[in-house]
């Protein structure tokens, strides 16, 4: 994405963004290209924002979020996850949800990496706990 040309960014964001895609296929949820069907101003933004992140691995240790979790004792937390995500497989979340010891983890039977109405009800339902201090 720091390349010189504006031909090999814009590639290089358009082979992420049909990558991301083809992860996302498999969805019963969403478009058909969530990513791809994007202007190609968007889909650089979107790839440089994550590159960017991804190349300087979120800026904590290998490791950092599950071991240090426990820091989130007493703080509640809700964590919503779709069985289906191919991007960010159900292991983490069930992971982090086991070491953070407030944390309460829905997974969603029948949605990925986009969510749906289902999941989208949980996320409003978590928030609406939390607005009313019954988190």
């Amino acid at each position: 994405m720091e390349h010189p040309d504006p031909a090999v960014r814009e590639k290089a964001a358009a082979d992420w963004c049909a990558w991301e895609d083809a992860v996302l296929s498999g969805e019963t949820n969403g478009a058909s290209h969530p990513y791809g069907g994007r202007p190609p101003a968007e889909q650089l933004a979107l790839v440089r924002i994550c590159s960017h992140y991804f190349s300087h691995g979120a800026w904590l240790e290998e490791g950092a979020l599950l071991r240090d979790a426990h820091r989130l004792a007493g703080i509640p937390g809700v964590l919503v996850h779709g069985r289906l995500d191919l991007a960010g497989p159900l292991d983490t979340a069930w992971e982090l949800a086991r070491a953070w010891p407030d944390a309460e983890l829905t997974v969603v039977g029948t949605a990925g990496h986009l969510g749906g109405d289902t999941t989208r009800a949980h996320v409003v339902r978590a928030l609406d706990r939390f607005a009313t201090g019954r988190a």
